[in-house]
């Protein structure tokens, strides 16, 4: 086996103990810290007992402005307090229609004056594949026989996806119409009434937890389910009538 085969390898067994690892790890957000973490893992640079901490500097240079957010991941700080309603851990997905990922991008890449809503960017691996047009995705024929497993290469690439959590709690109908004025791919609503608007650059659909800074309410009154969702709506539409 050659160096270079070698070292593609070690490098896939790698990224495979770190997706078994982060997942076993209680605390750790996957769709955050998949990527940097698995950065850090290859180059060994968070590989230290953190009472003797003699890669500390290396691994928070490595882990860079996710920190804070990922540093669980591998170990290296104590466990986030995961104290969390049962609303907030419920949420529905969705794909937006004819999103506009340049208006998306010029809304969320500097912080909002207003204060409506407040953006996370995290870097993310994704198959270039999902990202081209249907008519530019090309066709090809593999021939097997039973006995072999067909497993086609992939182009993987590193992008920045951004979400955009709204300040506020809002109706479920509300939440998609903000996304979809603003530009989103899609959105998640959680249930707790926080709302996510999602890039074009994210995978499985942006961060599955509730992070708005003002929802939900402090007294944690529970907003209506999906079915109720829209309270209020209808008496908008009345009184705009």
């Amino acid at each position: 086996m050659s160096s270079f085969k070698l070292w593609i390898f070690v490098a896939l067994s790698c990224v495979t103990v770190l997706f078994v690892y982060v997942n076993n790890v209680e605390g750790c957000n996957e769709a955050v810290c998949a990527s940097i973490v698995s950065k850090c893992m290859i180059t060994q640079s968070c590989k230290c007992d953190l009472k003797n901490c003699s890669c500390c500097k290396e691994c928070f240079s490595c882990l860079a402005h996710l920190y804070t957010e990922c540093c669980s991941c591998v170990e290296m700080c104590p466990k986030p307090n995961l104290t969390v309603s049962a609303l907030s851990r419920k949420s529905h997905v969705e794909d937006l229609p004819e999103p506009l990922p340049n208006l998306f991008f010029a809304l969320t890449n500097e912080p909002d004056g207003q204060q409506r809503w407040k953006t996370f960017t995290f870097p993310v691996d994704i198959d270039i594949a999902h990202l081209r047009p249907k008519y530019e995705k090309e066709v090809k024929y593999l021939t097997m026989n039973n006995a072999q497993e067909v497993d086609p290469q992939k182009e993987i690439m590193t992008f920045n996806c951004s979400v955009a959590y709204m300040t506020q709690c809002v109706s479920w109908n509300k939440c998609k119409a903000s996304c979809q004025s603003m530009g989103a791919t899609s959105y998640r609503w959680f249930h707790d009434g926080c709302c996510q608007c999602i890039g074009d650059k994210c995978n499985n659909y942006g961060i599955n937890e509730s992070r708005c800074l003002e929802c939900p309410l402090k007294d944690e009154r529970e907003l209506p389910d999906e079915a109720e969702a829209d309270y209020g709506d209808e008496d908008d539409e009345e009184m705009s009538m």
